[in-house]
């Protein structure tokens, strides 16, 4: 077997080392500093430059302008950007472009596509439900009303809202399919409330209150929303790696300098253990990562469905992000919770994507049910 990326994968991701070569961190101000958001809008500049690269239409088809590449490449560009803290919703546009290609109608595709990989048109996916812990697509219901579908109901902690020019909302039927509902910014019946995120981005409660939508508007097809799910949360996988790499990294120039009893603190056993330790959950993570963006991308069948190897991908991820920043913080001692110091901007992004992941001990419950539903012979 071939364990080794394309040079398709490859070269996206040295596309993007480059195109982030130049972010800093630390170019908002501090959320430990900033009591609303950090910044109005995403990295517009940054956005423009990923565009230029061709590097918002990686899973696009040629016909839309795109490159026609997978979630595997998408996840290796996604790592490098949360090393950066790239200020940018490629996660978001890119899943969401890729589930209209998928299994949306041609209306649709032609409206979207195509503006949305040349970075003109922004996507965003309401995928928190109503709470944060409740799944998505019951947090909203979907009725027909004649030629028409009326969506009510509230979803949590939608990135980037109030930039997104569509939002993919999940919604419930009454006779318990799901849908994907298009909702561009503005629409009538849709109202945003700000929130904020722990790494201070601004966020948006989207309430639908009668909020109609043409059918042309609404992706009805089966398994749309639980593949969209899967490659948000395996993206969201690969954003946590990256900046678990990256703050590792960080650790291991620091205590590689800072020096105690005249030796550098990094040649005490205790903290080479402890960073050794973090450098297991980052592999692991890697691994689980991998095999989830593998199955996305290629569909191949397994013991379990995808949604499997996805769950173990964030067992991993949820747990080894918060584990390699909370060591970090320690063997950084009070250098890290320093504000001119990127380091604590890394721990309040963790802490976003550990919470939009969700509990591990849920993800084991999730795994646990579907290995009872298809025992392993």
């Amino acid at each position: 077997m071939d364990f080794t990326f394309t040079e398709e994968q490859q070269a996206a991701a040295e596309a993007a080392r480059g195109v982030f070569a130049g972010v800093a961190p630390d170019a908002v101000p501090s959320p430990a500093l900033t009591p609303g958001a950090v910044a109005e809008t995403y990295d517009r500049a940054l956005w423009a430059r990923l565009a230029e690269a061709d590097l918002l239409s990686l899973l696009l088809d040629a016909r839309y302008g795109g490159s026609g590449l997978d979630a595997i490449a998408l996840c290796l560009v996604l790592r490098e950007s949360a090393g950066v803290l790239a200020r940018v919703p490629l996660l978001e546009s890119s899943a969401a472009a890729a589930a209209v290609q998928a299994y949306g109608g041609q209306e649709a595709k032609a409206d979207l596509l195509a503006r949305a990989g040349r970075g003109e048109l922004v996507l965003t996916v309401a995928a928190h439900g109503r709470t944060g812990h409740d799944p998505a697509e019951q947090a909203v219901t979907a009725r027909q009303d004649g030629g028409t579908w009326v969506l009510d109901g509230v979803q949590t902690a939608v990135p980037w809202a109030y930039d997104a020019d569509v939002t993919l909302v999940p919604a419930h039927t009454g006779t318990g399919r799901t849908l994907l509902a298009l909702v561009p910014r503005g629409h009538e019946g849709a109202v945003l409330a700000e929130q904020f995120s722990t790494s201070g981005e601004r966020l948006g409660e989207l309430r639908l209150e009668s909020a109609r939508l043409a059918a042309r508007d609404v992706i009805d097809t089966d398994g749309a929303w639980e593949w969209l799910r899967d490659l948000l949360a395996t993206g969201t996988c690969a954003l946590a790696l990256g900046l678990g790499e990256r703050v590792l990294r960080m650790t291991g120039e620091y205590t590689g300098k800072r020096e105690q009893f005249g030796f550098p603190i990094a040649t005490f056993q205790a903290v080479a253990v402890q960073a050794a330790d973090r450098y297991i959950d980052l592999r692991a993570m890697e691994a689980t990562l991998w095999q989830a963006a593998w199955r996305i991308a290629s569909g191949a069948p397994g013991p379990l469905p995808a949604a499997g190897d996805v769950a173990v991908a964030k067992i991993w991820a949820a747990e080894g992000v918060r584990r390699v920043v909370q060591t970090a913080q320690h063997l950084h001692g009070g250098f890290g919770a320093d504000v001119d110091y990127p380091l604590h901007r890394y721990h309040a992004w963790a802490k976003h994507l550990e919470l939009s992941l969700g509990p591990a001990a849920a993800h084991e419950e999730a795994l646990g049910d579907l290995l009872a539903a298809h025992p392993l012979a």
